[in-house]
Order: structure tokens, then sequence, then C-alpha cells
């Protein structure tokens, strides 16, 4: 099953974060995100602010329906989202979840 396909479950503290080798085979299914001090980002470019906020706001659906929010960073037409899972302290399988889900709004 596709990352995108799939569904966020919650994490509990106490859980350990995901492996370097584990998230550097799921970076790889994914469209141009990087991985740096266990956590995954990608800025977007957008034409005007109005687009950008669209597609923060697309974002944030994506967030609310799996339970699992990324730090969104907005300046006027560009977008950075950052993903961890806090309750970890790391990387699980929730954030390239939400990073593929992502990627399908730019599609």
């Amino acid at each position: 099953m596709e990352l995108y396909e799939q569904k966020c479950v919650p994490c509990e503290g106490g859980t350990p974060s995901m492996p370097e080798d584990e998230a550097k085979q799921h970076i790889s299914e994914l469209n141009n995100w990087t991985l740096e001090d266990n956590k995954i980002e990608k800025s977007f470019k957008f034409s005007d602010f109005v687009e950008a906020m669209k597609f923060v706001n697309s974002v944030a659906d994506i967030a609310e329906s799996e339970g699992h929010h990324p730090d969104i960073h907005i300046s006027y037409n560009k977008v950075k989202i950052v993903l961890w899972t806090h309750a970890v302290g790391g990387l699980s399988i929730n954030d390239f979840i939400v990073a593929a889900k992502i990627d399908k709004i730019k599609e």
C-alpha cells in the first residue's frame, strides 16, 4: 500500500523513533523531501500569498483528518513544511504518510 493510502495511527510517549535506515527508505518514496536532524521537510513556492494560503489550508485539512500536525512556516508566497513526531522525539511512519498526502495536493 502506498504511503498516501495509509492512515496515521496515534503515537505514545516512550515509543522509539524510527531508525535512520528506515527513514531513508521512506524518504525515497516522497517527492523532494529532505531528511535532517530527525525531521523531514520540504519547501513550496507559489505565485502569490493567496495561492500559498490555499495550499496551507489544504495541508491543515490533511493534518486534522490524520490527527498529525506539521510545523508550517509561511513567507508571502513560500511555504515550508516540517514534520516530526513530538511524542517519540523523532520520526514515525505518520510523518511520511502526511508528507505523501501533501505531495498529492501538488500533483
